[in-house]
């Protein structure tokens, strides 16, 4: 009753475009088949009372228009391309959106919309191949090179006439030099992901193959496309996807060098359970996210030298000794002879 009473403190202006706002939606809802005339109309009404109304209103009005199963395409853009405090429930939970929005959405808008895409329910293989296709195109560090942080723009000291203030001021400004230093060594010195250099690492065939196997849920011919990524036997690659938890084969897929939304979806399909959401994204990006690339390296490359210790393909094994036989002389060849006679 407070909060009510608090609501009628707010411009009358502004509480009266809310209640529009929320009626011409709840309006909306009572539609159970729009039609062309009704959608056009609802969209003219919509976006300027949306742009006219107060925050909260904006979330109620999203959060009730994500449980909507048709909406003007202009609208589910145009909610889409708010800001991710606000679109962050429409483009996670509505099935209002068709792909190409979508797809417009996560271009424009950046990579926090384009996460909340990811943890969708369900995604087609077009959306898919577009938030791969962005991923991909992700600026990446050269080998070598050394990325400098963008220096920290620090906010000048006040002016006083005190010569203490000004040495700690100064103080300041080296220690947070040297800070930008150090970190700047150690990622020179440190192992970067975009770097792959001595590394075993997916060609753009294999990791099409493995996605296009992971799609169809193709467990038998994923294993030879494994198997052969890592130059390893398919008993190796049946052994890492018997883990149900899906924890081996995400460390094998971030050692090969697979990318983040790629591997994402190949745990999803294999592993069913890896694509139930926790706290908005699923479980399968929570695993890849928390694994370490050098560890990941290091456990598949000892998986690798066991495997080569213990499995030997069969044109590898030697063949049994024959026993030789004795060619007879010429004298036990006439002898042979006249038995046989």
């Amino acid at each position: 009753m407070r909060d009510r009473f608090r609501d009628l403190e707010g411009p009358l202006g502004i509480r009266k475009k809310d209640v529009v706002l929320m009626a011409t939606i709840s309006s909306f809802e009572g539609l159970v088949h729009p039609t062309r005339s009704e959608l056009r109309q609802f969209a003219e009404l919509f976006v300027p009372l949306f742009q006219a109304s107060s925050d909260e209103a904006r979330r109620q009005a999203v959060a009730a228009l994500s449980q909507c199963k048709t909406i003007p395409p202009a609208v589910a853009l145009f909610i889409g391309s708010q800001p991710i405090a606000i679109a962050a429930p429409f483009l996670t939970a509505s099935q209002a959106i068709d792909d190409d929005t979508l797809i417009i959405i996560a271009r424009s808008q950046g990579v926090a919309h384009a996460r909340a895409i990811v943890s969708r329910e369900s995604l087609s293989p077009k959306v898919i191949d577009a938030l791969v296709a962005l991923r991909q195109a992700e600026p990446r560090a050269r080998p070598g090179a050394i990325v400098e942080e963008p220096a920290e723009v620090l906010s000048p000291p006040p002016v006083t006439a005190s010569i203490e203030d000004a040495e700690f001021a100064e103080r300041l400004a080296s220690e947070e030099a040297m800070r930008r230093r150090i970190k700047g060594l150690a990622r020179h010195l440190g192992h970067r992901d975009g770097d792959r250099l001595g590394l075993r690492t997916l060609t753009d065939v294999q990791q099409a193959l493995l996605v296009r196997f992971a799609r169809a849920r193709d467990a038998s011919h994923f294993a030879t496309a494994l198997a052969d990524a890592l130059s390893a036997s398919r008993w190796l690659a049946e052994r890492i996807m018997l883990d149900i938890s899906g924890h081996q084969l995400a460390m094998t897929l971030t050692s090969l060098g697979m990318g983040f939304l790629d591997a994402v979806f190949v745990l999803e399909r294999l592993y069913p359970q890896l694509a139930d959401r926790q706290h908005n994204v699923t479980r399968a990006w929570a695993v890849l996210d928390a694994l370490d690339p050098e560890e990941c390296h290091q456990r598949v490359e000892a998986w690798r030298r066991a495997d080569s210790y213990t499995y030997k393909p069969e044109d590898e094994v030697p063949a049994a000794p024959r026993l030789a036989r004795r060619v007879p002389a010429g004298d036990d060849i006439r002898i042979v002879s006249r038995r046989r006679i």
